[in-house]
């Protein structure tokens, strides 16, 4: 785990209706995990207020190739990967699954370039939902109340 991982593990149980498994595998084939056939989720956030579940991903690379490639592999096996969150994670069916990225704000359109297929229009109904991103500069925790992750007004005293 990187530095920013665990910043970022940090501000998702900051909600104290989320519950927080880092280094998740996502396995679609039962058996051995097969090249291209499972993943390491950085994070796997449950939100019990939410009835979601959010595969999170953490990245400061300048390239973006990595998230990208991975974001587009889980699209490409979408429904696949919602049976093996359903079948060894026990999250309900009716459930919504989101992936959630956290990346630097310079890095942000370069990202979004790389997956720009996911905002076709025509994906359909089995579709991975298109990545909500943050930035990493704003999961810092001066950035928020740690009790509920509810921005704070934070006051300098001069």
């Amino acid at each position: 785990m990187d530095y920013f991982q665990g910043v970022v593990t940090e501000y998702l149980v900051a909600d104290r209706s989320a519950f927080v498994n880092s280094e998740l595998l996502i396995q679609l084939d039962l058996d051995e995990p097969r090249k291209g056939r499972h993943w390491y989720c950085d994070a796997a956030a449950v939100s019990l207020r939410e009835q979601s579940l959010y595969l999170c991903e953490v990245t400061y690379s300048k390239s973006m190739s990595g998230l990208a490639k991975r974001l587009l592999a889980w699209d490409a096996n979408w429904p696949d990967v919602r049976s093996a969150l359903v079948r060894d994670c026990g999250i309900p069916e009716s459930w919504t699954v989101q992936p959630w990225a956290f990346i630097p704000r310079n890095y942000s359109q370069v990202l979004k370039l790389k997956i720009q297929e996911l905002v076709a229009a025509d994906r359909g109904q089995d579709a991975m939902p298109y990545p909500q991103i943050t930035h990493l500069e704003d999961v810092v925790p001066w950035n928020y109340v740690t009790w509920d992750r509810k921005v704070a007004a934070l006051e300098e005293e001069g």
